[in-house]
């Protein structure tokens, strides 16, 4: 006589059998397989949201933004830029718009009481009009410099510049150089050119007139044409200081912003690695799950042996056990990656990116891990004779 073929239906109903009796340790046994995908799934989904925000970032800003800074001289000291170093490059034909700041031997405080030297690492730095519209910034409270505040005591602070003075909002004076500036203006956070955030602006006629400032620029900011970029790239040290160009710095802020990206993908990997573990670890509790399971229901093992149930059928009900409960810490692991995600993104106020791949390869993950921790169990009780079964542990 045959045996009765069980068909997929069955297969699954006699492989839930063992977990519906026993409930809590399905749970925490699949908690472990969650944990695992949960920490994977949330790492990569956490890593493109990050990304997405870089290139939703880049898009508003550009990638067209160039800066010229000095360099070193050939004796080792610190080289300066010419002072009409932003008209020549202003002459440059795919440049679309060019500014500058330029440092100023100075310090700023939140009052004149304030001991000197606790200047909270804050630049004072005198700024071009143009600098708003070339670097891409915003002015989150106040206005930028007018012609008539860039000749007077008046004074943007970068996001953290105002955070650090502790300034209340627009109107409020600080001691800046030895004399009261006015803050007329706060900027929103500049992703490609940081170093505004923790500066003090100043006009560039007021910064000579108040501050001593020798009209020499620092950093100068060139927006170019896109298709142009690497072309003007090539041609700024030239342009900026024709005497020496090698004492000429020319970077891509954009570049920085990618570098960043490399290094936080650098970490993903480490804790990828460490979702692994979880992962494998998960694996070893289905497998222990799986022998106490085989070792505690040697008698209905034995009976369904005994009625004629092929060894292949009851390996194939212990497989399916094992699938059934990898699935189920894998559902709950991927809906646990998506969930922390999305938090995250939405705290961070990037948009939620969870690539379908990742969640295919989580479940995919879950099955070999299923199959891996499952596969000695089920064999072992295949190989389990009836009569022995049947007398028990």
């Amino acid at each position: 006589m045959r045996p009765g073929r069980l068909t997929p239906a069955d297969v699954a109903r006699v492989g839930s059998a063992g977990l519906r009796t026993h409930p809590l340790r399905v749970v925490l046994t699949a908690l472990g397989i969650a944990i695992g995908i949960a920490a994977m799934l949330a790492v990569v989904g956490i890593s493109t949201s990050s990304r997405a925000e870089l290139d939703r970032t880049l898009d508003q800003l550009g990638t067209n933004l160039l800066t010229v800074a000095p360099g070193k001289t050939r004796s080792g000291e610190k080289a300066v830029l010419l002072e009409q170093s932003v008209r020549m490059i202003a002459r440059i034909g795919p440049v679309e718009s060019v500014s500058a700041t330029g440092a100023v031997d100075r310090a700023v405080y939140r009052t004149d009481l304030v001991l000197a030297g606790q200047t909270g690492s804050i630049a004072v730095l005198a700024a071009q009009p143009e600098l708003l519209g070339t670097v891409g910034a915003t002015v989150s409270s106040g206005s930028w410099f007018t012609a008539a505040t860039a000749d007077y005591p008046a004074v943007v602070l970068g996001a953290t510049a105002a955070r650090r003075l502790d300034v209340p909002g627009v109107g409020f004076r600080v001691w800046l150089g030895g004399e009261w500036f006015t803050v007329v203006g706060v900027l929103a956070p500049v992703p490609l050119a940081e170093e505004l955030d923790s500066a003090a602006l100043v006009g560039w006629p007021a910064a000579r007139s108040y501050l001593e400032f020798d009209g020499r620029p620092t950093r100068v900011y060139v927006r170019t044409t896109e298709s142009q970029v690497a072309a003007v790239r090539a041609v700024l040290g030239r342009t900026a200081n024709p005497p020496a160009p090698e004492e000429v710095v020319v970077s891509r802020p954009s570049d920085a912003l990618a570098a960043r990206q490399a290094t936080d993908t650098a970490l993903n990997g480490l804790l990828l690695g460490l979702g692994a573990v979880a992962l494998l670890v998960g694996g070893v509790g289905i497998a222990n799950t799986m022998v106490i399971s085989v070792l505690q229901r040697r008698a209905e093992v034995g009976l369904r042996r005994a009625l004629g149930a092929t060894r292949g059928q009851i390996r194939m009900q212990f497989l399916a056990e094992a699938l059934l409960l990898s699935a189920l810490g894998g559902t709950g692991g991927t809906l646990l990656g998506v969930a922390i995600t999305g938090l995250y993104a939405y705290s961070q106020q990037w948009p939620t990116v969870v690539p379908a791949w990742a969640m295919a390869g989580g479940m995919g993950a879950t099955v070999l891990v299923g199959t891996a921790a499952g596969l000695y169990p089920a064999i072992r009780a295949s190989r389990l004779p009836p009569t022995t079964a049947l007398a028990g542990p």
